[in-house]
């Protein structure tokens, strides 16, 4: 009887499987993807930026869909530009008590603000295309070298502004 129960519970579920797909991705006949790079064309250049933030969206369609890498006749196509990426002071600060003086030390703090325009084309599907502008900021203390800027506040920028981006390509939400 158990036996019967078990086999029957297998059925279901297959059919169930069948009908709904986990993924929630709404790719459905797409096979391949081109991604170009992103030339940095902001007033203040990172350098490394274009590079990263080409290699960073590539990596999350490929490992995160079924999407094959192409360079001839994709059936999706995303590409673009990074228009701005600016550091600015913000009227935000925090009171803190140093340690040393034990008096109240004043930290300002800046914001990271990377806005990108992507082109999405997608080749089977012409109706869901789309040209739009992605925009994310990070705010952090003034007092952190450029290097840590780069290293930790673009990464955050920057992975949120890709994850809008599959989102809006692959949830279609």
């Amino acid at each position: 009887m158990n036996k019967i129960k078990i086999i029957f519970g297998f059925i279901i579920l297959s059919l169930f499987q069948q009908c709904y797909s986990f993924t929630g991705s709404s790719l459905t006949d797409e096979k391949t993807i081109q991604i170009n790079e992103f030339p940095n064309n902001a007033a203040l250049v990172n350098p490394t930026l274009s590079q990263q933030f080409s290699t960073d969206i590539q990596n999350r369609f490929l490992q995160r869909t079924t999407l094959k890498g192409t360079k001839q006749n994709p059936d999706i196509l995303v590409e673009g530009e990074i228009t701005d990426y600016s550091i600015t002071p913000t009227t935000i600060s925090s009171t803190t008590v140093s340690t040393n003086t034990g008096g109240t030390v004043q930290e300002s703090q800046n914001k990271l603000t990377i806005t990108v325009k992507v082109h999405y084309e997608n080749k089977l599907h012409p109706d869901v295309s789309f040209d739009r502008t992605y925009s994310d900021e990070a705010v952090f203390n003034s007092n952190l070298s450029q290097s840590e800027i780069e290293s930790s506040q673009v990464k955050i920028a920057t992975d949120r502004i890709i994850n809008k981006i599959f989102n809006d390509i692959v949830a279609n939400w």
